[in-house]
C-alpha cells in the first residue's frame, strides 16, 4: 500500500493498484470506518468526536465519492477484497472496523472471511442479510420507493436529510456516483448476499450493533435478528435517530462507541 497525502484532512491510498480517497482524524488506536449508501461528508461532526480519541481511516470505496472504479470491479466481493487488503497493509497489529449501513453489510463479510487482525466489531444499521421470507421486504428499496418516502423512513427528523438544493456542483455529482456505484453493487440481490447470513456465526470478534431506534430502511427488528447470528453481539438503540445515527445523533454515537471500543 503506497499513501499519498493530499489536502486538508484528505489524502488517496493506493491498494493492489486500486486508488482510494480517504478522510483521517485523530490520532492513536485505529478505527477504519466504512461509509454507507453515501460517502462521509469531511464536515460530518462525529468524525472530529471519534477523532478525539482515535485515529479514524475512512475511505471512499471506488465508484463512490472521488474514488475511481476499476473496469471489471463492481462486486461485493471485489469490495470486500479490497477492504481485506487494505488491513492487512495497514501497519497495525489490530484495528477496530466500523461499517455504517452498506458498510456494515461489507464488515460483516469482512469479519466473516478474517478476524485475526480485528480488534472490535461495530455494525451501525446494517444490510446484508435476508431474514424475512421470500415476499417479505426486509430492506426498504430505496431506489423504487418514491424520494419523500424514502427521506421520511430514513430520518428520525426529516429536517435533518440533505438539502440537495443547497448542495455545490460538486456535492451533487458525488451523491449521484454514490447512487450510480450503491446499485452497481447492491441491486441484484437487492442489498443481501444471501450466503452471508450462515456464516456469521464464524464472527469470533467482540461485536456491538448499533441502531437507530426511527429506521425505517431497516427496522430494529431487523437488526435484532442480525445480532442474533453473532456469537456474543450486543444490540443497542440510539433514541432519536433513523438509519444515520452518526449524523442525527454523533454525540451519543461517538459515546457508544468510545465506550465500547475502551473495554
Amino acid at each position: 500500500m503506497s499513501v499519498e497525502t493530499g489536502s486538508g484532512a484528505s489524502s488517496r491510498i493506493v491498494v493492489n493498484g486500486i486508488e482510494l480517497e480517504v478522510l483521517r482524524r485523530g490520532a492513536g488506536q485505529p478505527v477504519l470506518v466504512l461509509h454507507g449508501m453515501d460517502t462521509i461528508s469531511p464536515n460530518a461532526p462525529f468524525l472530529d468526536l471519534l477523532g478525539r480519541r482515535r485515529e479514524i481511516i475512512a475511505p471512499s470505496s471506488p465508484g463512490f465519492g472521488h474514488s475511481p472504479r476499476p473496469e471489471d470491479f463492481d462486486t461485493i466481493y471485489d469490495l470486500v477484497h479490497l477492504y481485506l487488503a487494505l488491513i492487512d497493509d495497514l501497519p497495525y497489529d489490530q484495528i477496530a472496523l466500523v461499517g455504517l449501513s452498506f458498510g456494515g453489510w461489507l464488515a460483516a463479510e469482512i469479519a466473516v472471511a478474517a478476524c485475526h487482525k480485528l480488534s472490535r466489531l461495530i455494525l451501525v444499521d446494517p444490510v446484508g442479510i435476508k431474514l424475512g421470507s421470500r415476499e417479505t421486504r426486509d430492506i426498504l428499496d430505496v431506489f423504487n420507493t418514491n424520494p419523500a418516502e424514502v427521506r421520511q423512513r430514513s430520518w428520525h427528523d426529516p429536517a435533518r436529510a440533505p438539502d440537495y438544493d443547497a448542495m455545490s456542483d460538486d456535492e451533487l455529482v458525488v451523491h449521484a456516483r454514490n447512487w450510480e456505484s450503491l446499485c452497481l453493487y447492491a441491486w441484484h440481490p437487492y442489498m443481501y448476499n444471501p450466503q452471508l447470513k450462515q456464516w456469521l456465526g464464524r464472527i469470533r470478534v467482540p461485536t456491538l450493533v448499533l441502531w437507530g431506534a426511527s429506521d425505517g430502511v431497516v427496522t430494529p427488528d431487523y437488526g435484532r435478528g442480525y445480532s442474533r447470528l453473532i456469537p456474543g453481539a450486543r444490540f443497542e438503540l440510539i433514541d432519536g435517530a433513523g438509519h444515520h445515527p452518526e449524523l442525527e445523533q454523533p454525540e451519543r454515537f461517538v459515546e457508544r462507541v468510545a465506550a465500547f471500543l475502551d473495554e
